[in-house]
């Protein structure tokens, strides 16, 4: 069925409305991005955008999956630059790339990955689009994980051997996202998102400038760590040397 021109009317004042807000936050911060700030830039009146968002909520969470899909786009972009039997290429360019749209993006960094939004509180049981796109990005690394373990296994912990408590989160945390991995699989995923997500914020939101002038050889140490836990190989990138030339390598 063929866009009405009404439809195609109101999807680019949607994009205009997302475009305008992200240009506030970025230049003044998630606090100035209100309904009222929004109008006043595009020449509208406050009550009027309710015509496309039902409140300041769904606006920001609109934001926010936009932000995802963007971000996910860019991370299979660096993917399809590597080989495709290329496993530590792929782990390799997904996170530089993931650090670099982070650095270059920080205030869209920060509403991605700094306070939890709230969830989303529609009353007509619309899909969340954030929770969504957020899904996808969560998904895309877990891809490039169960790639890996289908390929060449690494070694795991028995599941007997994990705490009780972490085992009961990471049973369900399996069954929520539907793969069928070993939990010693599953917490090391979890173990190496939270190096490489935690290593990106604390450097985007400045809390190595306290010893760190530039961040990115401590960054790529911890590539290289992670990488030998799953077996793969580290590469350094073109334009700088290995971040430990004592280190052993790992080989895949």
């Amino acid at each position: 069925m063929a866009e009405s021109r009404r439809d195609r009317l109101r999807a680019a004042t949607v994009r205009e409305i997302s475009e305008t807000a992200r240009r506030i936050l970025v230049e003044q911060g998630p606090e100035a991005v209100t309904l009222r700030a929004i109008a006043r830039e595009m020449g509208m009146t406050a009550p009027a955008l309710y015509r496309y968002f039902d409140s300041h909520g769904e606006l920001l969470r609109h934001i926010v999956g936009d932000l995802y899909t963007e971000l996910v786009g860019e991370l299979w972009d660096a993917i399809e630059t590597v080989p495709r039997g290329d496993m530590s290429g792929k782990f390799l360019a997904a996170s530089r790339q993931f650090r670099r749209w982070a650095r270059a993006n920080s205030r869209e960094y920060g509403l991605l990955f700094g306070a939890p939004m709230p969830g989303n509180n529609s009353e007509d049981d619309r899909p969340d689009f954030a929770a969504e796109c957020a899904r996808r990005f969560g998904g895309l690394f877990m891809s490039l994980f169960l790639e890996l373990w289908q390929k060449e296994p690494f070694p795991v912990v028995p599941d007997d051997e994990i705490d009780p408590g972490l085992r009961d989160q990471l049973r369900r945390y399996r069954d929520q996202i539907g793969v069928t991995l070993p939990l010693g699989a599953i917490r090391q995923f979890l173990q190496c998102w939270i190096r490489l997500q935690g290593g990106v914020s604390l450097d985007v939101f400045g809390h190595l400038d306290f010893a760190l002038d530039d961040a990115e050889p401590m960054f790529e140490l911890m590539l290289a760590e992670v990488g030998a836990v799953l077996g793969l190989t580290y590469t350094p990138p073109p334009d700088g040397p290995p971040p430990d030339e004592g280190r052993p390598e790992a080989g895949r």
